[in-house]
């Protein structure tokens, strides 16, 4: 099997986690862990993955001009978009985020336009009004209150400011990315973020009933550290060495397919047509946004 192919499978395996995940962290959520304890789960279980094996590989110092800039990617990337994330799966269903997930590119582009000046056209304009319509549709249609989601408007308006707050992360960690390697930066930002969101995440932390965990918990909590945090990055690294960026876009649009499919299959969620409507609008959004254009000098 050759790298392209190697490469493929790994983008592949990394959108097929993150998308099983929103269905996977939605059932343990509220009966074993509250969206908030969670998260601090996952940043405490991430933080020790990546911290432990820098221990066995080339140590590299870290400048002490680039803390600051970590310390706010960190509370972007980690504590703000996690935070929504998980809180926003208590209170809304698998579907809603794993469509409100595709508007972070949209979002990247917006960010990467006021920031750094990205080149603005018409079509990419276009694709950034039809990915706030679609989420607005979501956010305000997006499905009944039901007993396993208490606020869906509140829980949707939460996944789109975890695509924010992940869309400005992306922006500001680039320069990162470059300077350092991939674990000794994220052992940075995860112990950061882990800091950072500590006294709001303790309290329902603290609330887990640890002795009385039944397995099918303990396994779930395991893939949300293990799965969705650290083997994604992982594999998305070795993807990225190996594929164009664009290759890499293309999975963009396969994350929330998988999260969709998923969620129906196992009873977990509903698509309903103002669902769809909003999926479709949200889908030609990114289309537009992340389309490469031939532009003129």
């Amino acid at each position: 099997m050759n790298k392209r192919t190697l490469a493929l499978l790994a983008a592949f395996g990394a959108t097929t986690i993150y998308g099983l995940s929103h269905t996977i962290a939605k059932e343990v959520m509220p009966t074993y862990v509250q969206g908030f304890g969670l998260v601090q789960i996952r940043l405490m279980g991430a933080a020790s993955l990546f911290w432990i094996v820098s221990f066995f590989i080339p140590k590299q110092r870290i400048a002490r001009s680039d803390f600051p800039r970590m310390v706010l990617c960190a509370f972007l990337g980690m504590a703000l978009n996690m935070l929504c994330f998980f809180k926003g799966i208590e209170l809304s269903t698998p579907i809603n985020s794993a469509v409100l997930i595709t508007v972070t590119p949209i979002l990247v582009f917006v960010f990467s336009a006021v920031l750094i000046k990205e080149r603005l056209l018409l079509p990419r304009i276009i694709g950034v009004v039809l990915g706030f319509v679609g989420a607005l549709v979501l956010i305000f249609f997006g499905g009944e209150i039901r007993q396993d989601a208490p606020n869906i408007p509140l829980g949707n308006l939460l996944f789109l400011f975890n695509a924010a707050g992940f869309g400005m992360y992306l922006v500001l960690v680039k320069s990162l990315s470059a300077k350092y390697t991939t674990v000794h930066l994220l052992k940075w930002l995860f112990l950061f973020g882990f800091l950072m969101s500590l006294p709001v995440t303790y309290k329902e932390f603290n609330a887990v009933s640890w002795a009385s965990l039944p397995f099918e918990a303990i396994w779930r909590f395991g893939y949300v550290i293990v799965g969705t945090t650290f083997m994604t990055y992982l594999l998305n690294v070795y993807a990225l060495k190996q594929l164009k960026a664009s290759t890499i876009g293309v999975f963009t649009y396969l994350q929330p397919l998988i999260g969709i499919a998923y969620a129906v299959f196992v009873g977990a969620d509903v698509f309903t047509p103002s669902k769809l409507i909003a999926a479709v609008v949200v889908f030609m959004g990114v289309y537009l946004v992340t389309k490469r254009y031939e532009t003129t000098a």
